[in-house]
């Protein structure tokens, strides 16, 4: 397997990118600890990316939504990535990938991480912005809003895929998982964080699922815990809120934290929501996990939890 260990530098990350063999033979790029500061597309299949832990080895960027784009255009969401993975069976371990974009009051969107890919796979990683921190593709069928898709698949078709994340630390405040993969999430803490620096009190989203008509998983979160970062207050936060009227998001067996409401849940003005999409918890602990939750909100059983099985959900596509 061919392996190659670089140092931060002026576009390290890219060229180290750029130079391998344009095939689908599995390749590691080892980044040895630093702040890799550029903006990265990983475009080749089957490529590793590992640092030397979260807190040592970090991707830095800074584009936000509204922020002018060179075409006239604002960048918008979609093309404020830190780090793009456009291309099957890619792993990342190991490492930091942040949008920096500040102030929170101005910048809007900012992804720090757009992963579009089967078999795409995180482990170890931290994951840091505000808003739209992870956005875990396919896009949905249409845009809402005229150029609201601007970015790298746009134009692409949606292809379904399997996306896993195993001991990560996701940070955000509004929709800050977000997307149309069949998602595993496990021993991940997904902190919800107040970014302003204008003293105001945030209220947010912690995921924004849009999973595609038909579609048997969405976001499956095992064993995960929901936090509340500094200055987060209590009752402030939704676990979710359906980006697509068939959003998928199930919590089995994670802690929450008292900065989720007590209906847990929101269904975005989305009338046919309750109808269409599915929202669930199983075994749930930690003051956030009480209270009344909303109508459409499942607590599933013994019989359907044991249907939320890694293997289950690998061979769902």
């Amino acid at each position: 397997m061919l392996t190659i260990t670089i140092q931060p530098g002026d576009h390290a990350l890219q060229n180290a990118i750029n130079s391998l063999p344009q095939d689908t033979s599995p390749a590691v790029i080892r980044l040895m600890p630093g702040e890799y500061r550029e903006k990265v597309e990983l475009r080749r299949a089957n490529v590793t990316l590992e640092g030397a832990g979260a807190e040592s080895t970090r991707i830095v960027w800074d584009d936000a939504a509204s922020r002018p784009h060179p075409d006239g255009l604002n960048i918008g969401t979609f093309r404020s990535y830190t780090l793009l993975v456009l291309a099957n069976g890619c792993t990342l371990r190991g490492l930091t990938v942040e949008n920096a974009a500040r102030p929170r009051e101005e910048v809007g969107q900012c992804v720090a991480l757009f992963a579009d890919g089967d078999l795409f796979t995180c482990e170890d990683c931290t994951l840091l912005s505000a808003q739209d921190t992870l956005f875990t593709a396919p896009l949905p069928p249409k845009e809402a809003l005229k150029n609201g898709f601007l970015g790298p698949t746009q134009l692409l078709p949606r292809r379904p895929q399997r996306h896993t994340y195993r001991r990560c630390v996701i940070k955000g405040d509004v929709d800050f998982i977000f997307g149309g993969a069949a998602a595993w999430f496990e021993d991940c803490d997904i902190v919800s964080i107040n970014a302003y620096t204008d003293g105001r009190i945030p209220g947010g989203y912690a995921t924004a699922a849009s999973t595609p008509e038909g579609q048997k998983y969405g976001y499956v979160f095992m064993n995960c815990r929901f936090l509340a970062g500094e200055n987060v207050g209590d009752a402030t936060m939704y676990l979710g809120r359906p980006w697509r009227e068939f959003a998928k998001t199930v919590l089995l067996r994670c802690f929450i934290d008292p900065h989720i409401k007590p209906e847990g849940w929101n269904d975005w003005g989305k009338a046919q929501f309750p109808e269409t999409g599915f929202y669930a918890e199983y075994a749930c602990t930690g003051p956030g996990s009480d209270g009344e939750r909303v109508p459409y909100a499942h607590h599933l059983t013994d019989a359907q939890a044991a249907e939320y099985t890694y293997e289950n959900f690998m061979n769902s596509l």
